[in-house]
């Protein structure tokens, strides 16, 4: 792994490690330290912890401060951590804000209050107290869509980043993602220090052309991300083409079964012990989604730089 680069921290692949579960519904802390080796492995430029992929919302407040504590820790400053501080109110994200910087994360990210959604003068005091709480650190705005995310106009996301010191990214998942990419980065200048895609990586190509620095994609296929990564910052936009392709159809069929692909992949890439997942209505994988992905897997081993099982 290279150093982190003091110019560019926060450029990239920054993989999204799910929370594992044993059986039991027990978080696993073994499968997820091996996930963040995992990661750091695979090449990943950062790591985000406690955010959507993550299943966040399935963990009690304990929980969640534990699973960013022990990210903090494990990673322990080889890459950049970006911790999720989304909650149902201000306060909660508040809490996991100074959480976060007690516990020595680089930034965190946050959605606005996601059960009851704010107007606009509401969500920008919100990142204004979000930005008080991290003292300091780098505040991401996740802009996402519902039910569980908030969608914020172009001119609501130039002031937040204009007017709050500290709110200094954004990523950017919303409908016509690219384009908002392109407008917020005309409008909001040097203030905003950097924007990147989600949403699997899907649209990573264009969004780069427009000027993100980067992607937060799912973890289990970090290898693959960063291959397509590494040919965009080499300038080779036809391998870069041809890699994006090849990961195309299993990033597709995880936007059908979301957690529930992300975590099998990484049961049989033997990072983490149980596809187990807490969040209600999760897709339970059957004989014909296992065949799928067996051929979909067998198609990408190549771009996977750790091979199906990496040995840790």
């Amino acid at each position: 792994m290279d150093p982190i680069d003091a110019a560019r921290p926060y450029a990239g692949v920054f993989a999204i490690p799910p929370t594992p579960f044993l059986d039991s519904a027990e978080i696993d802390e073994a499968s997820l330290r091996r996930c963040l080796d995992f990661c750091v492995l695979a090449g990943a430029h950062g790591i985000v912890m406690g955010v959507n992929a993550s299943e966040a919302i399935a963990l009690t407040d304990e929980e969640r401060m534990r699973v960013a504590a022990i990210t903090i820790r494990h990673v322990d400053g080889r890459v950049p951590v970006v911790i999720g501080v989304s909650g149902v109110s201000t306060a909660s994200s508040v809490l996991y804000a100074a959480h976060a910087r007690h516990a020595g994360a680089d930034s965190v990210i946050a959605m606005p209050p996601y059960v009851l959604h704010p107007p606009a003068e509401e969500i920008f005091d919100f990142y204004a107290a979000a930005a008080a709480a991290a003292d300091g650190m780098p505040v991401w705005i996740q802009d996402f869509v519902g039910p569980v995310g908030t969608p914020m106009s172009l001119a609501l996301l130039t002031r937040i980043v204009t007017e709050i010191d500290g709110v200094d990214f954004i990523k950017e998942e919303t409908a016509f993602a690219p384009q908002i990419i392109s407008g917020i980065l005309a409008s909001a200048g040097d203030h905003l220090r950097g924007v990147m895609g989600g949403m699997a990586g899907r649209y990573l190509l264009e969004e780069a052309r427009r000027g993100a620095c980067g992607t937060m994609p799912a973890c289990e296929v970090t290898d693959a991300h960063v291959a397509v990564w590494n040919a965009i910052e080499r300038g080779d936009e036809r391998e870069a083409r041809d890699l994006h392709t090849r990961l195309l159809p299993l990033l597709n069929y995880e936007a059908m079964y979301s957690f529930s692909i992300y975590k099998e992949v990484l049961v049989r890439r033997g990072v983490i012990a149980s596809a187990k997942t807490r969040v209600p209505g999760a897709a339970h994988l059957d004989a014909e989604n296992h065949r799928e992905l067996d051929v979909l897997l067998e198609d990408l081993t190549p771009l996977l730089s750790l091979g199906l099982r990496p040995d840790f």
